[in-house]
């Protein structure tokens, strides 16, 4: 069983940035970042493909935000700028343990899951 790591968030002004960072203690292959905001359903919000790093975003964070992996390290990052108040949630970070081709965005298709961290975006 692989356990992934969030840290990163917190507390910021509209317009401002945070990384989210996911360490995986184990070999996972693609991975993603989802978030549930209160009273809402988890979202896709982007994905990076094991195979060659492509990645996938949601447009709603397109533009603003930019997922990287560090392989060496089995890590996942999160940039968020130009942050939003309606980007406010739980983010969490997941992984597929199968080395697929098809980058999935939906929660079912995802087999680890982070314990989420808090990003709060507020003046």
């Amino acid at each position: 069983q692989v356990q992934l790591v969030e840290s990163g968030g917190g507390l910021v002004q509209p317009g401002g940035s945070l990384r989210l960072s996911c360490a995986a203690s184990g070999r996972t292959f693609n991975m993603g970042w989802f978030r549930q905001a209160p009273g809402k359903e988890r979202e896709f919000v982007v994905a990076i493909r094991w195979l060659d790093d492509s990645t996938y975003y949601a447009d709603s964070v397109k533009g603003r935000f930019t997922i990287s992996r560090d392989n060496v390290k089995n890590t996942v990052y999160l940039q968020m700028n130009s942050l939003k108040s309606e980007d406010t949630a739980v983010y969490y970070c997941a992984a597929d343990r199968l080395s697929k081709a098809f980058v999935s965005r939906f929660v079912k298709d995802y087999d680890y899951w982070g314990q989420g961290t808090q990003v709060t975006v507020s003046s």
